[in-house]
C-alpha cells in the first residue's frame, strides 16, 4: 500500500489524444492531482470530471495540473471529453497496470455481484513527486472543492517551507 510521504510511482499513459503523459516529467514543474475513476459516462464519473474541468484554472493558479485515470481506452476518453466539454487530461490504463501500481484496482461489490474494479481515489502529489494526500473511496459531490483546498494549503505550505502532511477524505 502506498503511504503519505513516499514518492509517487512513476508511470506514462496515453491521453484522449493518444499523447503520452509522463508523471516523472512533472517533477519540479507542477503539483499533480491524480484521480482514479471507474468509467467514463457514469453519473459520478461525469460529475467528477466536469467539476475538475470547471476548476482547472483555479488549480493552475496554484501550479497544479489535474489528470484522471480509468481503464477506458483513448477513443472512449475522447468521446467522453467531447460530449461533456471536459478540459482535464484523461489517461487510459486499459491494462490496469497503473491502477494496480496505485492500489486502486480492488475487489468491489456492485448490485450484489463481486468483481474487480477501480476504487475512486485521489492523490495529491507535490512538485517533488511526493504523495502528500490520499483520498480513498471518495464521493464525487463536493470532492473537487476539498481537493482544491488541500492544493491551496500545499502551495501555501511550500511558500513558507512548511511540509505538513495529511490523510483524509475530501
Amino acid at each position: 500500500m502506498l503511504q503519505i510521504g513516499e514518492m509517487a510511482p512513476a508511470f506514462s499513459l496515453p491521453d484522449a489524444e493518444m499523447e503520452v503523459f509522463d508523471l516523472a516529467a512533472e517533477r519540479g514543474r507542477h503539483h499533480v492531482v491524480l484521480y482514479f475513476y471507474p468509467r467514463d459516462n457514469t453519473p459520478g464519473c461525469t460529475r467528477q470530471a466536469a467539476d475538475f474541468s470547471d476548476h482547472e484554472e483555479d488549480f493552475a493558479r496554484h501550479d497544479c495540473i489535474v489528470v484522471g485515470v480509468s481503464p477506458d481506452d483513448c477513443l472512449t476518453h475522447a468521446e467522453f471529453r467531447d460530449q461533456h466539454g471536459l478540459s482535464v487530461r484523461l489517461l487510459s490504463d486499459v491494462e490496469r497496470e497503473v491502477c494496480r501500481l496505485y492500489h486502486v484496482w480492488q475487489p468491489r461489490e456492485v448490485d450484489g455481484v463481486k468483481k474487480m474494479g477501480v476504487v475512486r481515489t485521489t492523490f495529491v502529489i507535490d512538485k517533488e513527486g511526493v504523495i502528500r494526500h490520499m483520498l480513498h473511496d471518495v464521493s464525487p459531490r463536493g470532492h473537487v472543492a476539498g481537493v482544491f483546498e488541500l492544493v491551496r494549503k500545499l502551495q501555501t505550505e511550500n511558500a513558507h517551507g512548511n511540509r505538513q502532511e495529511q490523510r483524509g477524505n475530501a
